[in-house]
């Protein structure tokens, strides 16, 4: 079922997957996630029935089914190790986060230029020197790292992980890293999301202006 998934329906999943998480009913309708969740309901059921076949008309979807199916294709029913690159503010909250759980990821160690050769821990996870990255990835069998490094160190980090055999790269950098066309690269821009939240929060004050006043912007 994942590979007929889209990149946008994949991107959806983790909030209907959160969403269900909290119900303690046996089924779940689309009309139910998208109000839940201010959705618009044909783009929520057109998602659901990507990942799963068990909904009826007026009946919806078995909640243990349906939850199942979404941790499949997102692939959180098979646990996945991964390693921080860069153990600065940002890589130290990511160590400290509980939530990779929740879909299958385990952050097992991060490594960093000026870690000592001794392994300090930041709760369950310790910090290695960045000469160990590929010793560690190669006897854990690692292929996902999250890079949390400076702009000006992204790229070399990113060439010293792929050296190490990862295949899946979360780039937390304010940096567009190269690489490999068989490594995958997701860039998270924590700035242009805020920006985006930002323009859609004024969309929607000046929305709520015109219904107020009757008036349309110019």
């Amino acid at each position: 079922m994942q590979s007929t998934v889209s990149k946008a329906t994949l991107g959806r999943l983790p909030m209907y997957l959160q969403f269900i998480r909290r119900m303690s009913a046996e089924k779940v309708s689309a009309t139910q996630i998208a109000k839940g969740l201010g959705l618009g309901e044909v783009q929520v059921r057109k998602d659901l029935a990507s990942v799963c076949t068990a909904g009826l008309p007026k009946v919806g979807y078995p909640v243990s089914t349906l939850r199942r199916d979404m941790e499949r294709a997102l692939g959180a029913d098979v646990p996945v190790s991964a390693v921080i690159v860069g153990a600065g503010k940002l890589g130290t909250a990511l160590m400290e986060y509980d939530g990779f759980g929740e879909y299958g990821t385990e952050i097992i160690a991060a490594f960093d230029k000026n870690a000592a050769a001794s392994p300090l821990f930041h709760g369950r996870v310790p910090v290695y020197p960045m000469d160990q990255l590929a010793g560690f990835c190669t006897s854990h069998q690692v292929q996902t790292g999250i890079l949390t490094v400076p702009a000006a160190s992204a790229q070399s980090a990113a060439e010293e992980m792929v050296r190490s055999g990862l295949k899946a790269i979360l780039n937390f950098a304010p940096f567009p890293i190269k690489v490999p066309p068989h490594v995958t690269v997701h860039q998270e821009n924590i700035a242009l999301s805020l920006a985006y939240l930002q323009m859609t929060a004024s969309e929607s004050r000046n929305q709520e202006k015109e219904e107020q006043y009757g008036t349309k912007s110019i």
